[in-house]
């Protein structure tokens, strides 16, 4: 934990620091995914754990009602963007931890929700996670799009994921920190996208 040793200066210094060490194609290619989603009507899921899965629940919230201009809140004929994040069915998930294992909870939703086309976020600091990765391998096998949102040195779903957006950094809340700055970006991407404005002004919808 750094900030356990460091004074507020030096530690937001150093999340300054972090956002160097980023490949910013991959934050830019998240949004090329997303986007594309929205565009072919597919949906995007997204999973994580702890404070990873409260960022999953923050994304989504942003992803499905902060892409939309609030003159079309009640229009019914402006496409949305399908997202669901899988943190968020507490009895589901009681229900497969329970009398599964806690392994079982997002991937067995994904068996329920997905198709083929459709795109999964996975967001884990250590990469480790089983939960994650079972959800990540059954993806795979059934031709989603899968992104692992990964922290420290990527751990197994670096690897396995089609796609990564990494924060090689060894602290867990910075992690966290940085990747919900760079799901805002994207939020704001998309919208541009979606509402062709920005520097998507004129494109065509």
């Amino acid at each position: 934990m750094l900030g356990a040793t460091l004074n507020p200066k030096d530690y937001l210094d150093r999340c300054s620091e972090v956002f160097d060490t980023l490949d910013l194609s991959q934050i830019e290619g998240l949004s090329n995914d997303i986007y594309e989603a929205y565009e072919n009507d597919r949906f995007v899921f997204i999973i994580g754990n702890g404070g990873s899965g409260s960022n999953s629940s923050h994304f989504c919230e942003d992803l499905g009602k902060s892409t939309l201009n609030r003159e079309d809140f009640l229009n019914d004929d402006k496409k949305r963007l399908k997202v669901l994040s899988l943190t968020d069915n507490t009895p589901y998930i009681l229900a497969w931890g329970n009398d599964e294992g806690f392994d079982r909870v997002f991937v067995e939703q994904l068996k329920n929700f997905a198709s083929a086309g459709d795109v999964l976020i996975s967001i884990s600091g250590s990469g480790n996670s089983p939960n994650i990765l079972n959800a990540v391998e059954w993806a795979n096998k059934h031709d989603l799009t899968t992104w692992g949102i990964t922290g420290y040195d990527g751990g197994k779903l670096q690897g396995l994921g089609q796609k990564n957006l990494h924060v090689p950094l060894d602290d867990m809340g910075m992690v966290e920190c940085v990747h919900l700055i760079a799901f805002h970006w994207v939020l704001n991407d998309c919208y541009a996208r979606i509402n062709s404005c920005g520097r998507y002004e004129g494109a065509a919808k």
